[in-house]
């Protein structure tokens, strides 16, 4: 198990989770993965080979994917004598995290009732909405796309006591979502400050051995 970023002064990402009622849940991660992977594919239309006449336009928003590693070792809870380690094992975050990907049981029991109830249309079972967490700077609305987790360690009762998380996801954008939706007003807010930062590094033609007339 890596030992990276697990000083007491580093913020935490998280999975945030928001159903359709509002209620928010957050599954903080005990050690932050070492690193992120992370790949932006543009949606452009344009410059294709034979057709000079069609300029270069944006579709959208880039398809941003993130995959990261996360980690959890019950061993300091152990060590505490903390009852969720002791009972539990990390097997409460493990469910956190594969709660998120379910519909809960009672929406289950209810869609089933007005099947039985003879209701012949029901809607699709609403996803709440998740964020992942990575920093101020980043809040992002995304879109799980798979788990893979190995489990390590077990105590006596076969909870796991060491557990590793591959967790893949594609960010939701404003291509993505609608305008009234509190996730698209999210993922605007973190485009802006990245526009806010970028300017930060832009330098001059001049140091880069450029004339504007060779551009423009």
């Amino acid at each position: 198990m890596s030992s990276v970023l697990r000083g007491p002064n580093i913020l935490k990402g998280a999975f945030v989770s928001v159903d359709s009622q509002g209620v928010t849940k957050t599954l903080s991660f005990q050690f932050n993965p070492a690193n992120l992977k992370r790949s932006l594919k543009p949606q452009m239309v344009g410059g294709e080979q034979g057709d000079r006449s069609m300029a270069v336009r944006f579709k959208g928003a880039p398809v941003q994917t993130i995959d990261a590693d996360i980690e959890f070792d019950a061993s300091s809870g152990l060590d505490n004598s903390m009852p969720n380690s002791i009972e539990n094992g990390v097997y409460s975050q493990l469910a956190a995290l594969e709660i998120m990907l379910a519909p809960s049981c009672a929406v289950v029991n209810k869609i089933n009732s007005q099947l039985n109830a003879g209701v012949m249309e029901v809607a699709p079972m609403l996803a709440p909405t998740i964020y992942f967490v990575w920093g101020k700077n980043r809040v992002l609305p995304v879109k799980i796309s798979q788990y893979t987790i190995t489990e390590e360690q077990f105590d006596a009762d076969l909870n796991p006591i060491q557990v590793s998380v591959s967790a893949s996801m594609t960010v939701l954008s404003y291509s993505d979502l609608d305008s009234s939706n509190h996730a698209y007003q999210q993922y605007m807010v973190y485009q802006q400050t990245m526009e806010s930062i970028a300017a930060k590094a832009y330098g001059s033609l001049q140091s880069s051995g450029v004339n504007q007339s060779q551009i423009t």
